[in-house]
């Protein structure tokens, strides 16, 4: 079983499978929408039908879905991959997704065990980072099972960070994208200030790279938003408003309140409101251009 799998065919799944088939790794693929594994196939991936045939194929499988939710119904479903797996080999499963830190705890305790180890990499960065080797990767769990998979994860992430127990990549992924989101919507509201005021978007957006407020999302996020340009995305609207929610629903849990976090939130709501939800978060700008006296 020399290929990688990968579960979830979208942005940052095809991120991933790109950096493996860099490597010289093949990438079998699986995705309930036919029309992304027939877009991984002509990528240069192989497609397969189902959960049991990729569990069947591929000693290591990456991740990349949705939310907690569809993590655990991948590996614990009816039709998911541990009770599909037949192989006598130890499968070693690698969640990218950003998830809810104690549902992975307690999932880890539930499912780890000789034939199969758990790995939590959720990655710091857009898909189109990822693709560039520029993602960070936030890993957490056993350190044999880490250390038996690190052509992989190397492969998909060069820059890593090792965070000790499963939950801790999660927590700091939260933590990172409450920074990353509201950095994406101060710039997004500079940039809102001086197109009202009379000054260019894109020139101000090099006055702003040159300024003590500079952040790398000026580079990532600011020529998108200067040029109002949303429909390539490389991280969603929904992506992001379900991060954010996560992360509300976990600072309760912890008794913080979050109130910028909160504003970001609501802000993220009216795009998708207004029919933006599969747009580039960029356009979080959009949303805060609505909001006149």
């Amino acid at each position: 079983m020399s290929c990688i799998g990968i579960v979830g065919l979208g942005l940052m799944g095809n991120a991933i499978a790109e950096r493996l088939r860099t490597a010289g790794m093949s990438t079998a693929g699986y995705d309930v929408d036919a029309q992304k594994r027939h877009a991984f196939a002509t990528a240069g991936g192989t497609p397969v039908a189902s959960l049991a045939e990729l569990a069947q194929k591929c000693d290591t499988i990456f991740l990349a879905v949705f939310n907690t939710d569809q993590v655990e119904e991948v590996l614990e479903g009816d039709v998911g991959l541990i009770s599909s797996r037949k192989a006598s080999t130890r499968l070693t499963v690698v969640c990218t997704s950003t998830c809810d830190p104690d549902r992975i705890m307690q999932l880890v305790a539930r499912i780890e065990s000789p034939r199969v180890g758990f790995i939590e990499m959720p990655v710091s960065g857009t898909s189109g980072q990822v693709a560039k080797g520029d993602g960070v990767g936030l890993i957490a769990g056993a350190r044999d099972v880490v250390d038996a998979a690190m052509n992989a994860l190397e492969a998909v992430c060069p820059r890593r960070q090792l965070l000790g127990a499963p939950g801790n990549g999660g927590k700091a992924k939260l933590a990172i994208n409450l920074v990353l989101g509201l950095n994406r919507g101060a710039m997004a509201e500079g940039l809102v200030l001086a197109e009202r005021a009379g000054l260019d978007p894109l020139a101000f957006l090099d006055v702003l790279r040159n300024s003590a407020a500079y952040s790398q999302v000026m580079d990532v996020k600011g020529p998108l938003m200067a040029r109002r340009e949303f429909q390539k995305p490389q991280s969603r609207v929904d992506q992001s408003y379900k991060d954010f929610s996560l992360m509300l629903d976990y600072s309760r849990t912890l008794g913080q309140k979050l109130p910028f976090a909160e504003v970001y939130a609501e802000l993220l709501r009216g795009c998708i409101e207004k029919g933006e939800a599969q747009s580039d978060n960029a356009a979080i700008i959009n949303e805060i251009a609505r909001r006149r006296y």
